[in-house]
């Protein structure tokens, strides 16, 4: 079981905290990891997708985004990353430039790193050893829907078929599929530092919140609090630093940056923010706050059912969340609540993948309303996935905008369900 840091989380009131210390990170775990995950975890990809043979093509300056997945972030000349299957099981081969060879081969990931001498091709050479071997599935990394497995340029694939011949390039596959199975699925070292940014990413979101004073501070200046506790910490942003972090206490504003509003009694204030530890992995975590009027001791019972209503969506979701279960199923299960509790219509997805970015491969939580819409929303879920989830409910305002509140939290798949990564928020944090 995922450990529950409590004391990190008190989120049922806005109660002063103390700001801990900078923590000293030390060397990243991602070799160690990135090691387990092609021993393990590719194996299992591969056999999924129904591939005998992976190749990747590396090379300096415009590398293959799964490049560092492999151990190919260095590459200088092009070299050859060959991942198979035969009856002796699985193995890793790499034809490398010889002045890169030593290093790669250092590195301790490959069963075996060739040197590729000056003049020579590690193309040609890999496909001296797939003819030998006459794989009859080749997955290459060339898709019309995941960047992450679109990293084979033009020229590169021209050369590819060339070396290959006509008839072993008629059994060229993309890669979409195995590296869809491959990268969604994290291991629990991944998840434990997956757990530790959601729990800093929800703290300092409520120090944020208790910085405001209604009518003076604006929403840009809660954003710039976070944004030096990530400099202070020494941690890098989940997705784009000028929409991250999104702070709005006016009307829907969707994906965008904070602006000089002032917040005022009354307000709805919406935190979406996410940070990266170790240059790698990611969190996505919403926090929702109301600024109490003159005389409120708690929110008006509108507001509050907003927030049940919401908060009762994106627990719906959570206990749809088990193995097996569709992208899609889970989507349905929160906007059924929604319709049930008279939300307006919200365009966005119930949930989305994430790990080594903010929205990571994986099954989609979405499109149940125009069912078979999105493919990645009919992919089923797997133990070791991670998730950032809503439960959703918007209402119109006077002025013919609307506000939506998106209870968003984090959770891994387990054998038999979901669990949540850190404490969910269960009450308003209240702005006095």
């Amino acid at each position: 079981m995922l450990r529950y840091f409590c004391a990190l989380l008190i989120i049922t009131t806005a109660c002063t905290s103390e700001t801990k210390p900078p923590i000293e990170w030390g060397e990243s775990p991602w070799p160690e990891i990135r090691k387990e995950r092609i021993s393990t975890l590719l194996p299992q990809a591969m056999e999924a997708a129904g591939v005998d043979a992976w190749i990747v093509i590396c090379r300096e300056n415009n590398n293959d985004p799964i490049a560092d997945h492999i151990g190919g972030e260095n590459a200088g000349g092009t070299a050859a990353f060959l991942f198979y299957r035969d009856e002796d099981g699985f193995h890793s081969r790499v034809y490398s430039p010889v002045g890169e060879a030593t290093a790669l081969d250092e590195l301790d990931i490959h069963d075996e790193v060739i040197p590729v001498e000056r003049g020579r091709s590690a193309m040609e050479q890999a496909a001296d050893f797939i003819r030998q071997k006459d794989f009859e599935t080749i997955a290459v990394n060339s898709s019309a829907s995941n960047a992450q497995a679109d990293g084979l340029s033009f020229t590169q694939r021209q050369s590819l078929e060339k070396a290959l011949g006509a008839e072993l390039s008629s059994r060229l596959v993309s890669s979409d599929e195995l590296i869809y199975e491959w990268l969604s699925v994290k291991t629990p070292r991944e998840v434990e530092i997956m757990t530790k940014a959601a729990e800093l990413t929800a703290q300092w979101q409520l120090e944020a919140y208790e910085i405001i004073e209604p009518g003076v501070t604006t929403d840009a200046e809660v954003a710039a609090f976070m944004d030096a506790k990530m400099e202070e910490y020494g941690v890098g942003e989940a997705w784009n630093p000028t929409q991250n972090p999104n702070v709005n206490s006016g009307a829907d504003r969707g994906h965008s940056h904070a602006t000089d509003k002032v917040i005022m009694p009354g307000d709805v204030i919406q935190t979406d923010f996410g940070i990266k530890l170790y240059d790698r992995w990611v969190s996505d975590i919403q926090r929702f706050a109301y600024v109490l009027k003159e005389g409120e001791t708690e929110a008006p019972e509108d507001i509050q059912f907003y927030w049940e209503s919401a908060k009762a969506g994106n627990r719906a979701a959570f206990n749809a969340m088990k193995p097996g279960m569709r992208g899609e199923d889970v989507d349905a299960a929160q906007r059924k609540l929604m319709e049930e509790n008279g939300s307006e219509y919200v365009m966005w997805s119930t949930g989305h993948p994430v790990g080594y970015v903010a929205h990571d491969t994986g099954p989609n939580l979405g499109g149940s309303h125009i069912p078979g819409q999105r493919p990645s929303a009919q992919k089923f879920l797997k133990p070791g996935m991670v998730f950032a989830f809503d439960g959703f409910h918007s209402w119109p305002l006077t002025d013919s905008t609307y506000k939506t509140i998106s209870v968003e939290e984090m959770a891994v798949i387990t054998e038999d369900g979901a669990e949540f990564l850190i404490p969910p928020q269960e009450e308003w944090i209240l702005v006095e």
